[in-house]
């Protein structure tokens, strides 16, 4: 999916991780992948030792399986998770339009940063009453203290449509100090 291990200096600084758990949906199962250079896997290997010897042999089981048959359907979730991101782009400007930041933007999570003079905490509850809405306040992502989490939401898209994501902002935008 990159070329990052094409690069002439990775081992200094490249660890990449990879969650079974997540693309096959082994909730609660910590079954995943960790790629790195030999001296880095070994110190890994040294911390792992002390936490855990292995994953339980149920998620191993479900994760071989998934390797072994889930291929197409993981392609599909995977088309599904672009396209839900690149809703979030398209249909942005109906919230940049009111003084709204795109500030972050994952797989899952979006980072918005709101123009009004009050608190995240009371617009999460504002968003909630008046757009139906859940969103969670940037105050439960920062250090206690950090003033950035005042301004900043949280919302989850990873459970809705693409098509949903144009009305999601389209409720956003409805919602004034």
């Amino acid at each position: 999916p990159h070329h990052l291990f094409e690069q002439d200096d990775w081992q200094d600084t490249l660890i990449q991780l990879y969650s079974f758990s997540k693309a096959y949906r082994l909730t609660g199962h910590r079954v995943g992948a960790v790629t790195a250079c030999q001296t880095r896997l070994a110190e890994i290997e040294k911390f792992l030792d002390t936490v855990t010897i292995c994953p339980s042999q149920l998620g191993q089981k479900a994760a071989l399986w998934g390797l072994q048959n889930l291929g197409d359907w993981l392609a599909q979730e995977r088309h599904e998770i672009l396209a839900r991101r690149q809703a979030i782009i398209d249909h942005f400007p109906t919230l940049a339009a009111k003084g709204w930041r795109l500030l972050g933007l994952g797989a899952y999570f979006a980072y918005l940063e709101h123009p009004f003079d009050v608190d995240a905490t009371d617009l999460a509850q504002k968003l909630v009453e008046e757009a139906a809405v859940l969103a969670l306040p940037g105050s439960m992502f920062v250090p206690a203290g950090d003033h950035n989490g005042r301004s900043h939401m949280r919302i989850a898209f990873a459970n809705i449509s693409a098509e949903m994501i144009v009305v999601l902002f389209d409720r956003m935008a409805q919602v004034s100090q």
